[in-house]
């Protein structure tokens, strides 16, 4: 019994590592990795392909695959590429990008399958968390490719009277908050789905996770524009004249640290927030599960 489980297991994971490593190449020519965010891209692949299933496999190439498409729309509109330049990285995915964003996905993935024949009840809440940490990241993703095309300028989260620059971390608009609720939700939806084909610990109550997921990614979204707006690093460039996530310009050039604590950088705050809307998923769902 032991002796097949671990076979299976290993036939899982030798199965994500050949997928997200395909998947990494493919990305990596079409530029939407780096070199160093393809073995990202592979580790956290293998680890949430192999401990989660196709289901859950399945969700995180979709939340890239929607994520890189949304880079590449409107690229050239000029409100897009404004915004671009206060952002700390470019398009191509790194490393710590890939761990910032599929981390903890991938852990929850890995705590999930642990606890699966010991504790049910706790496995189905780390999966649930890993539905709402992947929908979390999806949802600040397409808040942030479909913000800062709005019409309207952004405000301020912590102080929504005050109007900022498009592209400032903390800055909401409206259209931004529909594109965070509708890229939770894609992938809420695309869970009950791919639950039904593939199977999934929580596809007993696949429609009720679709709204959590919606609801926690949503959550984690605002709480990323929370992080953003109070302590993420921010720099001001005297060359551009103009505040920006960038510690340094491209030539090596230090830009003057205006406010924010100076490690909580982008991929801290991706990350953090993926963890709380994690955390918030999964408190619902728990909720959900004693109030029947």
């Amino acid at each position: 019994m032991l002796a097949s489980s671990a076979a299976s297991l290993a036939a899982q994971l030798g199965l994500g590592l050949a997928l997200s490593s395909l998947i990494g190449v493919v990305a990596y020519r079409r530029r939407a990795l780096s070199r160093s965010g393809v073995w990202g891209a592979i580790l956290i692949g293998t680890l949430i392909f192999g401990f989660g299933g196709w289901t859950a496999g399945l969700l995180l190439i979709a939340f890239f695959v929607s994520s890189s498409a949304l880079s590449h729309f409107k690229e050239r509109d000029p409100r897009k590429q404004r915004a671009a330049e206060m952002f700390e990285k470019g398009g191509q995915r790194d490393w710590w990008q890939a761990l910032a964003n599929g981390g903890a996905a991938a852990a929850l993935a890995v705590g999930s399958s642990a606890l699966a024949n010991v504790e049910p009840n706790a496995a189905n809440a780390l999966f649930a968390a890993m539905v709402g940490a992947l929908a979390t990241v999806n949802a600040d993703t397409w808040a942030t490719e479909l913000g800062v095309l709005s019409p309207t300028p952004p405000r301020r989260i912590t102080r929504l009277s005050q109007v900022v620059v498009p592209g400032t971390s903390g800055g909401i608009t409206a259209i931004g908050t529909l594109a965070a609720l509708s890229g939770a939700l894609f992938i809420g939806v695309l869970h009950a789905l791919l639950g039904l084909a593939f199977g999934s610990p929580l596809r007993a109550s696949a429609l009720a996770v679709a709204g959590l997921a919606a609801l926690g990614g949503l959550g984690g979204a605002l709480f990323d524009s929370m992080l953003g707006a109070t302590v993420q690093a921010m720099y001001y460039s005297e060359r551009r004249q103009k505040e920006t996530e960038k510690p340094f310009e491209r030539d090596g050039t230090p830009n003057r640290h205006v406010r924010g604590w100076r490690w909580m950088n982008n991929d801290w705050v991706n990350f953090l927030a993926s963890l709380f809307g994690a955390a918030l998923t999964a408190a619902l769902w728990l909720w959900t599960q004693t109030a029947r």
